[in-house]
């Protein structure tokens, strides 16, 4: 679908929207619960239009993160402004340009798509009934609902219900789009599906995309960042987090019963079992030698090294 047709769909002036360039500045961000647990820790960020992706293993930090910005719990320090609005100060003034899927969410057991589309409308403040049918009838289309907008959503497959939760995260025209562990549960051909709606909408808003599936930010977002232990250890492109290991990574293929051997003698970047034999992979200024053979980067293996680097 073209990009032309998202504007017109969610009943958006395409040349107006497309002027307009969020900021969404996040400053010393800080949160420790009620039991001592400090899951965010001084986390800085600055976010224009676009895809951003947001990458930590479970437990970093980042359903904490995204909670904050949707205003959906207070935090200790620091302070979150889009667009000149501060959100604890006004969060009123955030919410109605905002879109947000959490990472699983409850509906009505009996309410069709299309009802309860129409009941979510009316509360994030689109009144007039023509502007709601011409927004939901879109929305449908986009996530490739409409065959199933009769159905209950209770009973969708969790591809389905992952499509409707970004269909009605988009209901009202929001700028911006806050998305909490999408593709967890889908298989491939379902994440592929998402990926293209977000790819199709990327330009219009600021979307931001916390996701521990490394796959998710390299098929997807232009600028990342990686959280961990609830700080902010990188940010930037993905290429230039994978050229830290440029001319770096080596690769060697062994037998199960050598592993442990080699990991006294090593400290290994991972372990991958391939075909009955373990193929280690390990970063070094300098050839290793003992069969180790230069490889290229990916992002799974910055990513990785990064975080042992924050670990030390």
């Amino acid at each position: 679908m073209e990009a032309v047709a998202i504007t017109s769909g969610l009943n958006i002036d395409s040349n107006k929207h497309s002027s307009i360039e969020n900021q969404l500045k996040i400053s010393g961000l800080s949160k420790t619960y009620h039991n001592g647990f400090r899951a965010l820790n001084n986390v800085n960020l600055t976010l224009a239009n676009g895809m951003f992706g947001l990458l930590g293993p479970n437990g970093a930090g980042k359903s904490s993160f995204m909670r904050s910005l949707a205003t959906l719990q207070t935090f200790d320090n620091g302070n979150i402004i889009f667009n000149g609005e501060d959100s604890q100060a006004n969060p009123d003034a955030i919410r109605k340009y905002l879109g947000y899927l959490p990472q699983e969410f409850g509906v009505y057991p009996k309410m069709s798509a299309v009802q309860l589309l129409d009941y979510l409308a009316v509360l994030k403040g689109v009144i007039d009934k023509t502007t709601r049918k011409k927004q939901i009838d879109y929305l449908l289309e986009l996530t490739n609902l409409t065959e199933h907008k009769n159905k209950a959503v209770a009973n969708y497959s969790g591809g389905m219900k992952q499509r409707f939760g970004i269909a009605q995260a988009l209901l009202g025209s929001p700028q911006l789009l806050i998305i909490d562990e999408p593709t967890a549960g889908l298989d491939p051909a379902e994440r592929n599906s998402f990926h293209n709606i977000l790819s199709d909408i990327a330009d219009k808003m600021i979307i931001l995309l916390s996701t521990h599936i490394v796959e998710d930010i390299n098929n997807l977002c232009p600028k990342m960042a990686i959280l961990n232990a609830g700080e902010i250890c990188f940010q930037g492109k993905p290429q230039a987090l994978i050229s830290t290991l440029q001319n770096r990574l080596w690769r060697k293929t062994i037998s199960k019963n050598k592993l442990e051997q080699v990991q006294q003698q090593y400290e290994l970047l991972s372990v991958r079992l391939k075909s009955g034999c373990y193929q280690i992979r390990l970063v070094s200024d300098i050839n290793p030698g003992h069969g180790f053979t230069p490889v290229e980067a990916d992002l799974e293996d910055a990513y990785f090294h990064t975080l042992k680097q924050q670990q030390r």
